[in-house]
């Protein structure tokens, strides 16, 4: 079985010819020509050869990082007006340095020089221009999405379950404490609020039923989206966007794997799925939070379940349940796309973070809207 052979480099500086010979073994990948990238510019600043000979004969592997390290190398031999030579590489890398090489390189004006500052009608032009290429990227997002949603719904050994059950329980069972103190506390927040306007016209009964069709109409969904947005799409987009960041994403492509239906399918139907138990549990807690209220204000537990089952509609609460599932469809599928869109750089993931809960929050609005129209039209 052949062995691989040890990454290495090796220099000699021949005085008389002032010339400086490198010889590189092993691979020349990523993850090693770190290791004496700054030696080899260190021994070139060092000895300022009139002639830098790389001898190539033992490299066994050479990817971009590698051709990188060798283009970094010419560059500041012809800066320095001398000359660089390469013996005895493959001649599969020596087709990948020529294309390498060949990339025509893009050089931006010079930050000294003055540039026009852009007329009105330029930057009005550079906006939609922008607005339009993120519709158009957006709708691009959604197709494929989509595509692979309906594909997996008849194929479903495709999806990765083993992952759906994870995000299920991070989504769900891990949010429960969190989702219900908060349902309390926004249940006795409602109730106090609306205890002092009521009184005045005696009325302080009604608040059960103000605070039972406000939660699982509207408020319970709203409230619940919010916290997930937070909570969990903005981890969707870290996650996602880390592997972006790692390249691993290009390598699910390069191994023939959709990207979408190996990371977002499987999240969109966890947070789908758990989004109305979410709901739920943040209705009840609401409710149970205005019952203590009341319960303090001297209506008893049978007044309580009496006007509340008066007030709250079975069509109430289905749409409210409604509603949390196609916030969760969008909440889950907004993570994953900024996490996909996620750039190079320190800050990437926590820009791609950052939209990601904005976007969902302006989304959520704009949804729960069109809701609100549907179900007044339709008299729900």
């Amino acid at each position: 079985m052949a062995t691989e052979t040890p990454s290495k480099l090796s220099a000699s500086f021949d005085q008389a010819k002032h010339q400086l010979l490198l010889t590189l073994s092993g691979r020349l990948d990523i993850d090693r020509i770190t290791r004496y990238w700054q030696e080899g510019l260190d021994l070139q600043q060092t000895h300022q050869p009139k002639t830098l000979l790389i001898n190539a004969e033992q490299v066994d592997f050479c990817d971009g990082a590698g051709v990188a390290f060798l283009l970094e190398l010419e560059a500041v031999q012809k800066k320095n007006k001398a000359e660089f030579q390469i013996q005895g590489l493959a001649a599969s890398f020596q087709k990948l340095l020529a294309t390498i090489r060949d990339v025509p390189e893009h050089k931006l004006a010079s930050s000294n020089a003055a540039t026009a500052p852009l007329t009105f009608a330029e930057r009005v032009g550079a906006w939609v221009m922008e607005v339009a290429t993120g519709i158009r990227d957006n709708f691009i997002y959604l197709g494929a999405l989509s595509s692979e949603v309906v594909g997996a719904f008849f194929h479903p050994k495709s999806i990765r379950w083993k992952d759906v059950w994870r995000t299920m329980e991070k989504t769900g069972p891990d949010g429960v404490i969190l989702i219900f103190t908060l349902g309390l506390i926004i249940g006795l927040i409602l109730s106090f609020q609306a205890a002092a306007p009521l009184q005045k016209f005696g009325a302080k009964v009604y608040i059960i039923n103000l605070v039972g069709v406000s939660l699982t109409r509207e408020l319970g969904p709203l409230f619940t989206a919010i916290i997930v947005a937070g909570r969990t799409s903005s981890a969707f987009a870290a996650e996602i966007g880390t592997m972006q960041v790692n390249q691993e994403i290009d390598a699910l492509q390069t191994l023939g794997i959709s990207p979408l239906l190996f990371l977002a399918v499987p999240r969109i139907i966890s947070v789908m799925f758990m989004m109305p138990f979410l709901t739920v549990v943040m209705i009840a807690a609401g409710l149970i939070g205005s019952a203590v209220f009341m319960g303090a204000s001297g209506y008893g537990w049978e007044v309580f379940y009496q006007q509340l089952v008066s007030a709250v509609s079975m069509g109430d609460f289905v749409g409210g349940l409604v509603k949390s599932v196609v916030f969760g469809v969008l909440l889950a599928g907004i993570g994953c796309m900024y996490g996909l869109r996620t750039k190079f750089g320190a800050s990437a993931v926590g820009d791609s973070t950052t939209k990601a809960v904005v976007s969902c929050l302006i989304m959520l609005v704009v949804v729960d809207s069109v809701f609100a129209i549907v179900f007044y039209t339709l008299g729900i």
